[in-house]
């Protein structure tokens, strides 16, 4: 919930021991990030973003209000990966650290302690990630939030409970779509270059790829569309640009 958005609606309104995480997923200049917010309790908390889901809602629903909200964006690739249910997931350690918030701190904070009783108690979580143009994302903080901001993939803070564990899983259900479901568009602009895909592809498997090979593979995908060619002045060879075939 954005800074300037209405109050939090009474914990009744929403389902107990259920919530979603997200992991944003964006890319830029080679690297996969994560969209992270800094939490403002005593200490160093980072998390997911993420929320309950309403009594008269769908997952989904409650899931793509979550994104929207946070990132001001609409029409965003996003999929259910995982749910978390450990029996020792609890926020307990966690709610424990508002009593060093002062009494007229966050309004996020007086409401989590006037609900701590089930806030601290056994969660289980619905994993979902989603892929978005990082140019078009305005992040958008919550009451407890003392930043949001982006951070690679591989360079993630330490994150509350199991959360950097949900982004692990993300990662991996990404790698094994890919090809499949044709996302990288998500991630990168309408048009581009070979070396562009490949430096994505590189970026979400965390390995490199040979030039030579990874354009077999992708042009027997038969997924992309050659354009004009991209040319930037220079006298070297200058690259084609493709795009997605939507279908």
């Amino acid at each position: 919930m954005p800074d300037s958005a209405r109050p939090l609606p009474p914990a009744e309104d929403y389902l107990r021991q259920l919530s979603i995480d997200c992991v944003i997923f964006g890319y830029r200049d080679g690297k996969l990030f994560a969209l992270v917010p800094k939490l403002v309790f005593e200490g160093d908390f980072w998390a997911l973003p993420g929320g309950f889901i309403r009594q008269e809602e769908d997952i989904d629903a409650a899931a793509r209000r979550i994104l929207e909200t946070r990132t001001g964006i609409t029409n965003i690739y996003l999929e259910q990966f995982r749910v978390f249910g450990a029996a020792e997931r609890t926020n307990r350690y966690l709610i424990e650290h508002l009593a060093a918030l002062p009494a007229d701190g966050p309004k996020g904070a007086e409401w989590i302690r006037a609900n701590a009783d089930w806030l601290a108690g056994r969660f289980v979580s619905i994993g979902y990630y989603a892929l978005v143009d990082m140019r078009k994302v305005m992040p958008a903080r919550t009451e407890i939030d003392a930043s949001v901001d982006w951070y690679p993939v591989n360079e993630l803070p330490p994150m509350i409970m199991d959360h950097n564990d949900i982004v692990a899983h993300a990662r991996r259900t990404l790698q094994r779509y890919l090809d499949e479901k044709l996302i990288g568009y998500n991630l990168l602009p309408e048009k581009f270059t070979m070396k562009d895909l490949r430096y994505l592809y590189e970026a979400v498997y965390d390995r490199p790829f040979a030039r030579n090979n990874f354009q077999k593979k992708i042009l027997d995908l038969n997924v992309l569309e050659r354009l004009e060619k991209k040319y930037s002045g220079g006298s070297h060879r200058a690259p084609y640009l493709y795009r997605f075939i939507r279908r």
